[in-house]
């Protein structure tokens, strides 16, 4: 019995060993954060102050670290799935739920000047904003941004799902859903999931047989935003609204 208590005793000091909360408090990543700001963190700190604690095998940061190694990125674990992202060992779907709810915040966070201004004064954020929405979707999606005659944000529509590259649009259910949420004018938007941000010539088509059937209820077509991989077009940039 004595012998168990020593191996048990031994096997927790080398726990502890590991544990993050016996690290010099200036290396630890949840305290840098609150002293310095959470910039001066890395991708494997900020994860570790995500996941909180870890296991008796390894702390949060080596969890983190694990992460990055098997995703490739931030942006690889965001968009894991629910099941590649339970296999790394540490985690389950209490920390899947609680990262996809972060990102979730942050494009929350990306919508809110688009609905306190006018668009067109936040070309930058509705630039972010649409790319946060749909750059890393594996189908084509199209949406619309519904707007009231101020310009400002009605709210965000996903109107059609698709392919890998294609999605069928009708503009009669774009029109009804303009009447529903009593828009004046709209952006339109969609993904290429090939990550090219070019617009094709079905792209400029429905673009104008949209334009064509809203102006029907006097609502105005200002932009069609093609998203890539880490750009999104405008059409009206282009020139390409008539």
């Amino acid at each position: 019995m004595k012998a168990m208590g020593t191996m048990e005793t031994m096997e927790t000091m080398k726990s502890n060993v590991h544990s993050i909360k016996h690290w010099p408090e200036h290396e630890r990543p949840r305290e840098k954060l609150l002293n310095k700001g959470a910039g001066f963190l890395s991708d494997a700190e900020l994860l570790a102050v995500l996941i909180g604690r870890g296991t008796k095998a390894n702390d949060a940061m080596a969890i983190g670290r694990a992460l990055l190694i098997e995703f490739g990125s931030l942006r690889g674990i965001v968009n894991a799935s629910q099941a590649s992202f339970c296999s790394v060992a540490g985690l389950g779907e209490t920390r899947y739920a609680q990262l996809q709810a972060a990102f979730e915040i942050i494009r929350r966070h990306l919508e809110e000047p688009l609905k306190q201004t006018a668009v067109f004064q936040n070309v930058t954020e509705v630039h972010n904003y649409v790319r946060s929405r749909l750059r890393d979707e594996k189908r084509e999606l199209f949406a619309m941004l519904l707007l009231d005659s101020q310009h400002q944000l009605l709210a965000y529509r996903v109107m059609f799902t698709g392919t890998i590259n294609a999605a069928a649009v009708y503009p009669r259910e774009l029109v009804k859903q303009a009447l529903v949420d009593n828009a004046a004018a709209v952006i339109l938007v969609h993904n290429h999931p090939s990550g090219i941000a070019e617009p094709s010539q079905a792209d400029i088509r429905i673009t104008r047989d949209i334009k064509q059937a809203l102006s029907l209820i006097d609502v105005n077509v200002l932009d069609h935003f093609v998203v890539g991989d880490n750009i999104a077009t405008s059409l009206a940039q282009r020139g390409l609204i008539e």
